[in-house]
């Protein structure tokens, strides 16, 4: 299924029915009296969270969404039928916005969330609500009112305990890989990973967070360099970070500058992104050239005071280290304290 965590879609909610003017045949009675019903409610539209999705491509086919209206009233004193809600499903992590203002409407952050987008119109009052000793025979009703009409942009970000940051190439989609059942795409060629993978890590029965590889980021990402703005966003919903360094002398790249370079994207992006807790770890530590340098690598990150773990997800050293250590972090934070 195709991937899209941006939408813009055209609401309009049903429109309330119209009330009746009717009169009963009652003896003695002006008309027989008033026994036009109101009008039906117009449908609600509402999107509830859907924790079987995880992309907007359903609104790329549907870039308007109609409720339906309220049913007329009726004689005999009958009320209009409301019309039905239209309920629309929506992944987990889905924000609403006003396209015209840019006001947040709602966060559907959780697997239950549901909210009304849109409100369907009030019924009109039938001529039963306008008797009065002075006009016994009233021939007015109101109208149903419009439903609710505006235009909403849809932002995905994915929900995720932990995001995984890094330079293309790094061995992130071979991480999560090693670490859970997600099967993003790995090849020897950078960016191969296009879109957001969630995989679920498992240390024990006690222990089980979420982990998302973030399609590899590149110095100017904040300013949409690479894929940069795409998915930069996607990071603000994680508690920790686990950024993934290593050596590639093709790139002529350093792993402590390639961590600078995307801490400082981070920071630029977002501030509290910068400081939020992380695990650093120079990846593929089966080629020999890595595990020489680690040493030297490791000291020149101690000189930041950050520790920098080893790990080979294809032989699976150094693995169990790296989830301790964001099982760790995971444990001194709360998922409340990531307000994005």
């Amino acid at each position: 299924m195709k991937f899209l965590d941006s939408s813009v879609v055209k609401i309009l909610a049903g429109r309330g029915g119209n009330g009746c003017v009717a009169f009963r045949r009652e003896k003695f009675v002006p008309h027989g009296g008033p026994s036009g019903g109101d009008g039906g409610k117009g449908g609600d539209i509402i999107f509830e969270t859907d924790p079987g999705l995880s992309t907007l491509i359903e609104f790329a086919h549907k870039p308007s969404l109609t409720a339906e209206g309220g049913e007329n009233g009726r004689g005999k004193d009958q009320y209009g039928k409301g019309g039905d809600d239209l309920v629309v499903r929506v992944p987990v992590g889905t924000q609403v916005f006003d396209h015209d203002s840019g006001a947040l409407i709602v966060d559907l952050d959780a697997v239950t969330s549901r909210a009304i987008v849109g409100r369907g119109g009030r019924g009109g009052r039938g001529n039963i609500h306008f008797a009065s000793p002075v006009d016994r025979a009233p021939r007015r009703a109101d109208p149903g009112q419009e439903g609710e009409a505006r235009t909403l942009r849809l932002e995905l970000k994915v929900l995720a305990d932990v995001g995984l940051l890094g330079f293309p190439n790094v061995g992130k989609s071979t991480f999560i890989r090693a670490v859970s059942k997600a099967r993003p795409k790995v090849a020897e060629y950078p960016f191969t990973t296009l879109i957001p993978h969630l995989g679920v890590v498992c240390l024990d029965d006690d222990t089980i967070f979420v982990i998302a590889d973030i399609p590899g980021l590149l110095p100017g990402a904040a300013d949409g360099v690479g894929l940069g703005l795409l998915f930069l966003k996607h990071v603000e919903r994680t508690r920790v970070l686990l950024h993934l360094v290593t050596l590639d002398a093709s790139e002529d790249r350093d792993p402590v500058s390639d961590y600078d370079a995307l801490l400082n994207e981070l920071q630029r992006f977002d501030p509290q992104l910068a400081s939020r807790p992380q695990v650093v770890a120079l990846s593929k530590a089966d080629l020999p050239d890595v595990l020489e340098a680690y040493e030297d690598i490791r000291s020149r990150f101690a000189e930041k005071g950050v520790e920098c773990l080893l790990v080979s997800a294809a032989t699976g050293h150094g693995v169990r280290e790296v989830l301790n250590a964001l099982a760790v972090r995971l444990a001194k934070g709360k998922p409340q304290d990531i307000d994005s």
